[in-house]
C-alpha cells in the first residue's frame, strides 16, 4: 500500500513538467512577438530614411504645374488651337457617298480615313476587286452610321460601289455612251451581261442585227453594249449590242 502511495504521489511531477514546458513555449512566443516587432520598426525607420532622400526633390516638383491644360498656352491660344483642329475635320452626313484614304490593312480588314474623328473598319473581303491594295489608295465608301452604340464610325465599301455603279449606269443612259460589259451567262430570251458589277438583261433580238440562234458563242467574253432602259422598282437594266452595229 505505502509503494501503490508513492505512485499516486509522483502524477502531481507531471504536471510540473507540463507547466515548464507552458512556460518555454510562451517565453518563445514572446521571442517571436518581440523580434516580429524589431522588424517592422526597422521597416519603419527604413521608410523614414528613404523619404528623407527623396523630400527635398518632391518639394521642388511643381505639381500644379503638372496638373495645368496646355502649360505655355494663354486662353486665346488654345481657343485658337481648338478651331483650327475642329475646321481640319470634314463634316460629314450619314448615307453619304464620300472618298476614303486606307491607312491599315490586316488579314481581315482594312482602315480607312474620311477625314473624321474616328478611323473607320471595312471588312477586307469588300475589296476582292482590288488584290494590289496599298496604304495611301483612295477609295470610295459610303457612311452607314456616323457612331453606332459602341461609338465606332460604320461604312460600307459594297453598298459604295452599288451607288455608284447605278449613277454610272444613269448617266450613260442620259448621255447615250458606250458601256463596256462582259456576258455571264444565258438566259430565257437572251444574256446577262456584267455592267459596272450590276447585272442587266440583253434580249436576244438586240444582240445582233441578224437572228441568233447560239447565245453561247458570247458567253464569258467582253460585250460593248448601250443602256436602253432602266426600271428602278425591281433593279432591272436593259442593254443593247444591236444598236451599235446597225
Amino acid at each position: 500500500k505505502a509503494t501503490v502511495a508513492k505512485k499516486v504521489a509522483k502524477k502531481p511531477t507531471t504536471s510540473k513538467t507540463t507547466e515548464k514546458k507552458a512556460t518555454v513555449a510562451k517565453t518563445s512566443v514572446k521571442k517571436e512577438e518581440t523580434v516580429k516587432v524589431l522588424s517592422k520598426d526597422v521597416i519603419k525607420e527604413d521608410k523614414v530614411v528613404t523619404n528623407k532622400k527623396n523630400k527635398k526633390k518632391l518639394e521642388e516638383f511643381d505639381w500644379g504645374q503638372s496638373n495645368e491644360f496646355s502649360t505655355g498656352y494663354s486662353k486665346k491660344e488654345r481657343e485658337d488651337l481648338e478651331k483650327l483642329y475642329t475646321e481640319s475635320l470634314h463634316s460629314v452626313d450619314e448615307k453619304e457617298l464620300i472618298e476614303a484614304t486606307v491607312v491599315g490593312i490586316s488579314n481581315r480588314d482594312v482602315v480607312v480615313n474620311i477625314g473624321s474623328k474616328s478611323d473607320g473598319i471595312i471588312s477586307l473581303s469588300e475589296f476582292r476587286d482590288l488584290p494590289d491594295l496599298k496604304l495611301g489608295d483612295k477609295v470610295k465608301v459610303y457612311v452607314e452610321e456616323q457612331e453606332n452604340i459602341k461609338g465606332q464610325l460604320i461604312l460600307s465599301r459594297r453598298k459604295a460601289k452599288l451607288i455608284d455603279a447605278w449613277d454610272s449606269i444613269q448617266s450613260a443612259l442620259d448621255n447615250d455612251t458606250v458601256v463596256d460589259g462582259f456576258v455571264k451567262r444565258r438566259t430565257k430570251g437572251g444574256l446577262i451581261v456584267d455592267i459596272f458589277s450590276i447585272e442587266t438583261f440583253l434580249p436576244g433580238s438586240q444582240i445582233d442585227v441578224k437572228p441568233i440562234r447560239d447565245y453561247d458563242i458570247y458567253v464569258n467574253k467582253p460585250l460593248t453594249v448601250k443602256i436602253v432602259k432602266i426600271n428602278y422598282s425591281n433593279d432591272n437594266v436593259v442593254v443593247s449590242h444591236k444598236m451599235l452595229i446597225e
